[in-house]
């Protein structure tokens, strides 16, 4: 067996060694003991659900990258909240949707944000700058310096990982090909 293995501490082990000192680290990045609990069994569960080799010297380091991680998300869970609380108070009481109807919101807003961070950086801008500004694809070409066809295809990428999204919302599976999934996006229109 190799070294790196053999010394490869269970996930058991680093729960007993870690657990206490990433509870702490979490606690002072976000002054919240409750959050700091909730975060630091979010690490460990991670670890039992996707096993990784850490030993003595590699677990605080890569256990504060994941702390580090997880408050990022949490923060940027916690702007859409809030993003969506103001949306709701802004609009009469009357026409408020359900709590049930508002937590698959809140839900699919954290999907959307998620789906458009794992985008490459020019396609996401070119698809809020076209969804949200209502830009056109010469406005679009023009800010991001780059031809108009290229915009086309940045927001056919966009549209394509919505779609997928969306699929995967609705429980449905939706295969790689472009032309399937084009298809099957007809199909609905129609």
């Amino acid at each position: 067996m190799s070294g790196a293995i053999q010394d490869s501490l269970s996930v058991e082990t680093l729960y007993s060694e870690y657990h206490g000192w990433l509870h702490q680290v979490l606690r002072r990045r976000l002054g919240n003991t409750d959050d700091a609990a909730d975060l630091a069994h979010d690490a460990f569960i991670r670890l039992l659900t996707k096993p990784r080799y850490l030993n003595q010297y590699t677990a605080r380091a890569y256990l504060s990258r994941m702390a580090r991680g997880l408050c990022v998300d949490l923060w940027r869970r916690r702007e859409i909240e809030q993003a969506w609380l103001d949306t709701l108070a802004s609009h009469p009481e009357q026409e408020a949707p359900s709590a049930e109807q508002q937590t698959a919101a809140m839900e699919a807003l954290i999907e959307v944000d998620a789906m458009l961070r794992r985008l490459p950086e020019p396609v996401a801008d070119a698809f809020l700058q076209s969804m949200v500004h209502g830009l056109t694809g010469r406005e679009i070409a023009q800010r991001l310096n780059v031809s108009e066809r290229t915009v086309r295809n940045y927001l056919s990428k966009a549209m394509l990982a919505c779609l997928r999204l969306q699929a995967r919302l609705e429980g449905h599976i939706l295969g790689d090909s472009p032309a399937e999934t084009i298809g099957n996006a007809e199909k609905r229109i129609s």
